[in-house]
């Protein structure tokens, strides 16, 4: 983990609104999202710093039926021991995980998971990363069993978080380098590291 970045964030969740009401009661914990595709591995998922895209992404799950109202919360989060994907040398354990991984589905003779578009997208955004999902969760289970290690390389401690920009949406004008969906995600694995919820102004 990169010790460079500051430790203490703000995120930004979006959920039904009865599900976060009773989260800031302290009656619920948040949802830990297990899906074998999500972007950044199992966690509780928050938007970095923008509770505006905390908010359309609740009112595309109203749209879709999956929630009641759309509801944004906010939370301190210390990142503690974060898996950060900005940082490079984070970018090598990926590359270990990756490796292993591959290994590992060769030798039993499985293809590996792929990341795919979902069905009529326009975009080539790749919404459904089963397979980056696949390297994270085989990248927690190498540090929590300390095994398939190349030799010489030290042995981190598990994951608190995972953190990582993703470009996404359409170009914000043409020929440029700017998406209008862009963000930066942040997978909480460890659930005391989420501090204090708050209702964002």
């Amino acid at each position: 983990m990169s010790r460079y970045a500051t430790s203490f964030v703000l995120g930004y969740h979006g959920c039904d609104e009865e599900v976060g009401r009773k989260a800031l009661a302290g009656e619920v914990n948040l949802l830990r999202s297990e899906r074998d595709y999500d972007w950044l591995g199992p966690g509780v998922y928050f938007w970095e710093g923008d509770p505006g895209r905390a908010r359309e992404w609740a009112e595309e799950k109203v749209a879709r039926g999956a929630y009641e109202k759309p509801f944004v919360l906010g939370a301190v989060i210390d990142l503690g021991n974060c898996l950060d994907l900005l940082v490079r040398e984070n970018l090598d354990w990926l590359k270990i995980a990756y490796e292993s991984l591959a290994a590992s589905h060769e030798k039993s003779g499985l293809a590996l998971p792929r990341n795919k578009d979902i069905k009529g997208s326009t975009t080539n955004d790749k919404l459904l990363r089963n397979l980056d999902c696949a390297v994270i969760r085989r990248l927690h289970s190498i540090l929590e069993q300390k095994d398939d290690l190349p030799p010489g390389t030290e042995a981190l401690a598990p994951f608190d978080t995972v953190r990582g920009l993703f470009t996404k949406g359409e170009p914000v004008y043409p020929d440029g380098g700017f998406y209008l969906k862009s963000h930066t995600q942040i997978a909480v694995c460890n659930d005391t590291c989420i501090k204090g919820l708050f209702l964002p102004r």
